[in-house]
């Protein structure tokens, strides 16, 4: 398969529309479909269900658009990588979650300063979900990821930190008294809605709680009784008076991770990993 054939599935295929897709591909829509077409009659399977008003995709359809995108991603991060390394002024990219393991990076980044040899890092705040892009299309050399949150497979990673979760309440609230509470008290003692979060893609879920961007955002809504929230106990330090934090028993426990590409090999990312790993 070529990489232009890949392109112009996933158009069609997230577009579910071979009009919209050539219009996003900037192309006619006949060659479009001729290029489908050949490519279902090389590959020896149906990859859409076209009906008269809408298209569909079958199973194969399905796995050739997941198979797809890593691979257009994986070129993507190699172009992006391979210009990096060209660069004249040596360095990496290291992204994290917005206000997540913010002493855990504070520390990182003065201890690696020192090492000999250190390059610059550049630290890109993201929202949540989206140091696993940027890690995966190769916008980042390396991240700061956080299981079960994040999805590590594919990285090579090394475990820095665990902690356990907590409730996020606004001061005053009825179970801010408890020494404890667990997942089924926070969702029908709370009378509170959990937040929203943005998907991968930038979209929200269907759901009663505000959609949030961020932390702050977060704990404002809080504050405010619109919302509580179940968090990392590491983020204890960025609330304030009129809040209340409650351990929540049986919520897993969060791991903060350094991961990156297994096939990386570069000297300046081993030795901010092995940095952070002395940590």
């Amino acid at each position: 398969m070529e990489t232009r054939e890949m392109r112009y599935f996933v158009a069609v295929a997230e577009e579910l529309h071979f009009g919209r897709a050539a219009q996003r591909l900037a192309m006619a829509q006949p060659p479009l479909s001729r290029a489908i077409q050949q490519l279902e009659r090389r590959l020896g399977v149906t990859l859409l269900h076209r009906g008269t008003r809408a298209i569909a995709l079958t199973d194969a359809g399905s796995v050739l658009l997941r198979e797809s995108r890593l691979a257009l991603e994986a070129i993507e991060a190699a172009e992006r990588r391979t210009r990096r390394a060209a660069a004249d002024q040596p360095g990496i990219v290291l992204a994290t979650k917005s206000g997540a393991a913010s002493e855990l990076l504070s520390k990182l980044l003065h201890a690696y300063a020192a090492e000999p040899g250190a390059v610059a890092v550049e630290v890109m705040l993201a929202g949540p979900g989206q140091p696993e892009t940027l890690l995966r299309n190769g916008i980042a050399d390396v991240a700061l990821l956080h299981r079960p949150y994040d999805t590590t497979a594919g990285f090579d990673t090394e475990d820095l930190h665990t902690e356990s979760q907590v409730v996020v309440l606004p001061a005053g609230h009825p179970l801010a008294t408890r020494s404890q509470v667990s997942l089924a008290e926070v969702g029908t003692l709370a009378n509170l809605p959990l937040p929203r979060w943005p998907g991968r893609d930038g979209t929200y879920r269907d759901g009663p709680g505000p959609q949030v961007r961020d932390h702050t955002q977060l704990f404002q809504l809080i504050a405010l009784g619109l919302a509580c929230a179940i968090v990392p106990e590491s983020l204890r330090a960025q609330l304030r008076d009129d809040h209340a934090v409650v351990p929540v028993s049986d919520a897993p426990p969060v791991t903060t991770v350094i991961a990156w590409p297994p096939h990386s090999r570069s000297k300046a990312v081993a030795d901010l990993v092995n940095t952070a790993t002395r940590l």
